[in-house]
């Protein structure tokens, strides 16, 4: 995701901090040969086929092949864990759920939102298959509408690139050091 400027990681800071751990690791956004799934909701689908435009421009950066990429359309935000968790356990290497829930004038937002979030980490979690959150939650349309706008800051697009370079993070071996090294 890309972060305000403010607020961005500059590559000189993370260079020097990995010089001084044993081990530093990142995904790259090597695509070529990934099955990734997307769960897009239909509700809000405006925003949504805004926010599917671009991952699928993010797919393509990153070298996924078009034939590699299923979309699986869910009622709406609240049933894409469900939607997710089918993706996961089949043939997919990643899946981003996408999809807006905007606030309205009832608590419904909160519900949503929060069990959507809930629902897509326990699938990643239960599964061990990247499953990227890339469902905007808004104050307002016009909040939607920027975070889906069709340039490189779209939600999507980041989403997308996140799922690729989540699951070359994953490949590229033991996250946890060494086996056997004894505690102190």
């Amino acid at each position: 995701m890309t972060p305000p400027d403010e607020a961005a990681l500059d590559p000189g800071t993370l260079e020097a901090l990995s010089r001084r751990v044993g081990t530093s690791r990142r995904g790259d956004r090597d695509g070529r040969g990934l099955r990734v799934g997307v769960a897009a909701a239909l509700f809000n689908g405006g925003i949504t086929g805004r926010l599917l435009a671009g991952a699928l421009d993010g797919l393509a950066e990153c070298g996924v092949d078009r034939a590699d990429v299923t979309v699986a359309w869910a009622p709406g935000a609240f049933e894409l864990p469900l939607v997710a968790r089918s993706l996961a356990s089949g043939h997919h290497d990643a899946v981003v759920c996408l999809g807006a829930v905007i606030r309205g004038e009832t608590g419904h937002y909160d519900v949503v939102a929060g069990q959507c979030a809930a629902g897509i980490t326990r699938v990643g979690l239960d599964t061990g298959v990247p499953v990227i959150f890339g469902v905007l939650t808004t104050d307002t349309l016009d909040q939607a509408l920027a975070r889906s706008a069709p340039d490189p800051t779209n939600k999507g697009r980041e989403a997308a690139v996140s799922a690729v370079e989540m699951v070359r993070l994953l490949r590229s071996g033991p996250l946890a050091g060494p086996p056997g090294r004894a505690l102190p």
